[in-house]
């Protein structure tokens, strides 16, 4: 069972995460995990520049949350045991960043009246680099710690080559990968995961008609219930490889404890997996 964490609430989950930044960073900086929640919060509320609040159901502003935790929960498990190479205060809060922004892509802009963010979703991730830079760049980063954001936020892209990536160093790639594992992990084994999925259907369709006929269509599912019919397949043939050979098996440092214990997240996950079957099964003629 997952610990319980409102992730409806983000001043909730920005207080178990900044438990996690001073427990590994004890001298760390007691404002940052504050300040990065409060950027996040005003880009999803519509409080920053000119972007409109989320419109999403599916990506909406807890699913940032649900997968920041799983993100944060197993950086803390790779220096509790211990790994290396080491893991610095900075690329640990360069990495919250990244998190936080990492589908701030979604917004829609005042002036853009046309359907939800939704139909962003085939270069969300780009303009979640691209906003994500804008706003660093206002508070001052390097370019280099700006570069250390974006390409984390790029490891999310579900058709990229990560090997593409243009990684400063070993210790930006770990991250990235740490982040794109919760990003998987993290959505699968939510509470709500099931029941979200007709919004992320309703999302992949309202990609498919904004960008028919100049962009290929993500989804193909005829409806909520085939994509739902899809989802084990989509978790045994496309996130568990993903998350255990090319990002590096990070999510073992899940465990509790590390490295024989039960992994709440990958149970969850299969449980919601699970269910789905369960679901499917019922609705099967006899």
């Amino acid at each position: 069972m997952l610990p319980t964490v409102d992730t409806a609430d983000p001043r909730a989950v920005a207080t178990e995460v900044q438990t996690i930044y001073l427990e590994l960073f004890p001298a760390g900086d007691p404002t940052f995990v504050s300040r990065a929640f409060s950027w996040a919060t005003n880009f999803f509320q519509g409080r920053y520049s000119d972007f409109q609040p989320i419109a999403m159901k599916y990506h909406n502003f807890e699913h940032t949350l649900q997968v920041t935790l799983c993100m944060m929960r197993l950086l803390r498990g790779r220096a509790r045991a211990g790994a290396e190479p080491h893991l610095p205060q900075r690329m640990f809060e360069l990495g919250l960043l990244a998190i936080l922004f990492h589908d701030i892509g979604y917004l829609k802009q005042r002036g853009d009246t046309t359907g939800t963010g939704a139909k962003y979703t085939l270069v969300h991730v780009l303009r979640s680099a691209e906003f994500a830079s804008q706003l660093l760049r206002e508070h001052q980063f390097s370019g280099a710690d700006i570069t250390a954001v974006r390409n984390m936020i790029n490891c999310t892209g579900v058709n990229l080559a990560v090997e593409t990536i243009p990684f400063q160093d070993e210790l930006e790639r770990t991250v990235g990968f740490a982040l794109s594992t919760g990003d998987l992990l993290g959505q699968i084994a939510a509470p709500d995961y099931v029941e979200k999925l007709p919004a992320l259907f309703e999302e992949f369709s309202e990609s498919d008609r904004f960008n028919k006929p100049h962009r290929p269509a993500i989804g193909t599912f005829a409806s909520a219930e085939e994509m739902m019919s899809r989802t084990p397949q989509f978790w045994t043939g496309y996130v568990l490889p993903k998350i255990t050979r090319e990002f590096q098996g990070l999510y073992r440092f899940l465990s509790d404890p590390y490295p024989d214990g039960p992994n709440p997240y990958l149970l969850a996950a299969e449980a919601n997996i699970a269910r789905i079957q369960q679901r499917l099964a019922a609705a099967s003629p006899a």
